[in-house]
C-alpha cells in the first residue's frame, strides 16, 4: 500500500525566518527587568508596566510574547515565572545570567550574521579586520565583564573532573583567561594551586578583580599580550585552554599545541573546554551548531570533533587525550597528557 504524502506547512519556514523577533523580545526583557518584576510579584500588565517604566500595552504584548516562547506562564491574566526565568533571568538569583546577552548580542558578533550568504560564499567572516580575532579587540574586555555568570558552572565541574596534587604547589597557565573563572575555580579548591592568566592586558584587569573578589588574588598573577607571541617560561602542571580552540584553523591550532606541549612539566596536562560536534557534525544540536558562528565571526575557526582534537594534540607531541562530557553544560572537555 502506498503511504500517505506528509503534510506540509509553511509554519516552520515562517517561524525561523521570524526567529530575530525572540531574539529582540528576550533582550527587551532582560533590559527592562521584566523577569525580576514578576519575580517580585507584580503579575498583570499593568503592574509590570508601573514597575518596568512602559506603556502597558507594551508590557502586554511583550509577557505575551514571552509566553509563547516559554520564559513565563500565565493564567487568569497573571504572569509568572518558569523555573529556567526564576534561575537565570530574575536579577536577584544567584544563578542570573542575563549578562551574557550583552556580549553575545553586540554588534560586534551580530553583525557577522547580515550577510552570512557572503560569509558561506568565501568561507569566513564578512567582518573587518579578522572579526573576532583582532587581536586585542575592546570586545573581549565585554566578553569578560558579561560572560563570568554563564561560565561558573563548567569552571565547577571542571575543578571536579581534573584532580590535582594537594601535596605540593601546583602551577597553572590559564590562556585567554578572560574573566578568569577557570583558573580562579581551581585556586578556590586548592591552596597549593598557583595561577598565571594570559591575555590582553584590559582583559586581565577584569580577571584580576575576579580572582581578588574570590580571595585568591595572592596566588593570581598575569601575563599579558598574545598567546601566539607571548614566552611561556616552562614546567607547568595544568594549562587551561577554554573556549579558544574554535577560534583558528587546525594549523594555527597545531602551532600553539606544540608551544604547549614544550610548556608543560613532566605529567603536564593541558585542559580543554570547547564546543565539540559528533563526527557527523550535526549533534549534539547546542556543539554542531557552534561552527555557524564561528563562519559569521572568524576567518578560520571551527566547533571541532573530538578525532580532530585528538590528532591535533597527537601531531603537537602529546601522547594521549581523553574526552569527557560536562553535563548539565552544552560543552565537553579533552583532558591531554604530555
Amino acid at each position: 500500500m502506498t503511504q500517505p504524502a506528509p503534510e506540509v506547512s509553511p509554519a516552520h519556514l515562517f517561524d525561523t525566518i521570524n526567529s530575530f523577533h525572540r531574539t529582540a523580545a528576550i533582550k527587551a526583557g532582560i533590559e527592562l527587568g521584566v523577569f525580576t518584576a514578576v519575580a517580585e510579584g507584580n503579575t498583570t500588565a499593568q503592574t509590570i508596566a508601573g514597575r518596568c517604566a512602559t506603556a502597558e500595552r507594551g508590557a502586554r504584548i511583550l509577557c505575551d510574547y514571552l509566553v509563547i516562547m516559554g520564559f513565563l506562564t500565565k493564567v487568569n491574566g497573571n504572569y509568572g515565572l518558569t523555573p529556567d526565568s526564576a534561575a537565570f533571568l530574575d536579577r536577584r538569583s544567584p544563578t542570573y545570567l542575563g549578562s551574557v546577552a550583552d556580549f553575545l548580542l553586540t554588534p560586534t558578533l551580530t553583525s557577522g550574521f547580515e550577510d552570512l550568504a557572503s560569509a558561506v560564499r568565501k568561507g569566513g567572516t564578512n567582518l573587518p579586520d579578522q572579526g573576532s580575532v583582532t587581536p586585542d579587540h575592546p570586545v573581549w574586555v565585554k566578553f569578560a565583564q558579561a560572560m563570568a555568570p554563564l561560565m561558573a558552572l563548567p569552571s565547577q565541574l571542571i575543578a571536579d573532573a581534573v584532580p590535582i596534587d594537594r601535596s605540593r604547589d601546583v602551577k597553572v597557565l590559564d590562556i585567554a583567561a578572560g574573566h578568569g573563572i577557570f583558573g580562579i575555580a581551581l585556586a578556590q579548591r586548592n591552596p597549593r594551586v598557583h595561577v598565571i592568566a594570559l591575555d590582553w592586558p584590559n582583559v586581565l584587569e577584569v580577571a584580576k578583580g575576579n580572582a581578588h573578589a574570590a580571595g585568591v588574588g595572592d596566588r593570581y598573577t598575569t601575563l599579558p599580550g598574545s598567546a601566539f607571541d607571548v614566552d611561556f617560561e616552562r614546567d607547568y602542571d595544568l594549562i587551561l585552554l577554554t573556549n579558544f580552540l574554535h577560534h583558528f584553523d587546525p594549523s594555527t591550532c597545531e602551532g600553539l599545541l606544540r608551544k604547549v606541549h614544550s610548556a608543560l612539566g613532566e605529567g603536564g596536562r593541558a585542559v580543554t573546554l570547547e564546543f565539540i560536534p559528533n563526527d557527523d557534525r550535526v549533534s549534539p544540536p547546542g556543539s554542531a551548531g557552534f561552527s555557524l558562528i564561528m563562519l559569521g565571526t572568524t576567518p578560520s575557526g571551527d566547533a571541532y570533533t573530538f578525532s580532530e582534537l585528538e590528532g591535533m594534540f597527537r601531531r603537537s607531541g602529546f601522547a594521549r587525550s581523553e574526552f569527557q562530557q560536562l553535563p548539565p553544560t552544552m560543552q565537553q572537555l579533552v583532558v591531554s597528557y604530555k
